[in-house]
């Protein structure tokens, strides 16, 4: 089924015509569909590759963020991210860039619940500490991600009041507006690590996929993926293995808490958005409301 945002249909007969006109050598391979969410489709390629293309114009530029700046990061990371591994331009009908990445194996953590990811919530607290890390001036600019909070409160107070859970989503938003901003450098950022986008394997954290949303700003937007991934015991988990891999002061850390949690306020909605095509991110959602409202009592 087309996902209702999706501005073009990408199937398994338009990604082996992409592949027979570019990339011959690739295109006998066994294709399967294996994921499709707001922006991309991903079809797993063989054994170890996998072809990944944008579904509606705005995240073309996306994907070019991803192919310029994912073979460099890839070295600093712990964990496995997708780096292409051969480039693809637009045609046969196709009008934008695609890539094909490594392929990673894993169990998306969206299948999972809180309580089994929770073993490797270290482990991703290490990956994002070692991911920011202050980004050259060329780094992609994000206006959603990385951003003070003030310059999102017009939008996401609105969108928060019209949610049903609105005092706790409010509350924890306007928490957030009040703490210190951000006073480091733009470090690097994933820009939408949730459970979806988090592979485990064999109790541990295997690989960190889609990095579309990459660019630089404050640290905040990333962390807030803890409350959607983890239980309370997952956090403390996560934000002491954070602290420990971060040169952050306590008072600073302390504020990154607070702004982090915002985030996840912010996100509630929209990973909840359309529960019957992303029913796993949907649960993230639901699951990050249940631990925020646990967080004011």
């Amino acid at each position: 089924m087309t996902h209702p945002l999706h501005e073009i249909a990408v199937d398994e007969a338009l990604v082996r015509a992409l592949l027979a006109g570019q990339h011959p050598d690739l295109a006998g391979l066994p294709l399967v569909r294996a994921a499709q969410g707001w922006d991309n489709v991903t079809f797993r390629l063989g054994d170890d590759l996998a072809v990944r293309l944008p579904a509606r114009a705005v995240a073309a530029p996306l994907v070019e963020h991803e192919q310029r700046w994912l073979p460099v990061l890839a070295p600093l990371l712990p964990v496995a991210v997708p780096v292409p591994v051969r480039l693809g331009r637009p045609g046969r009908g196709f009008p934008w860039p695609w890539s094909v990445v490594a392929w990673i194996e894993g169990t998306p953590a969206d299948e999972l619940t809180a309580a089994e990811r929770d073993v490797w919530a270290a482990e991703l607290a290490g990956a994002l500490a070692a991911l920011h890390r202050p980004a050259p001036a060329e780094a992609p600019a994000n206006p959603f991600r990385g951003v003070p909070l003030a310059t999102r409160d017009d939008v996401v107070s609105a969108r928060l009041a019209a949610h049903p859970a609105h005092d706790v989503l409010l509350d924890t938003w306007r928490q957030g507006l009040a703490a210190p901003a951000w006073d480091g450098p733009a470090v690097w950022l994933h820009g939408d690590p949730h459970p979806a986008n988090l592979l485990a394997a064999d109790d541990g954290l295997a690989g960190i996929l889609d990095f579309g949303d990459v660019a630089a700003g404050d640290p905040a937007s990333d962390l807030g993926a803890a409350w959607a991934t983890f239980t309370a015991t997952g956090r403390a988990r996560f934000w002491a293995a954070y602290a420990a891999a971060s040169s952050l002061s306590p008072d600073r850390l302390a504020a990154l808490h607070v702004r982090a949690r915002a985030w996840a306020a912010a996100l509630v909605p929209p990973y909840t958005a359309h529960p019957d095509e992303h029913p796993g991110l949907a649960a993230a959602g639901a699951h990050a409301l249940r631990e925020l409202a646990s967080d004011l009592r």
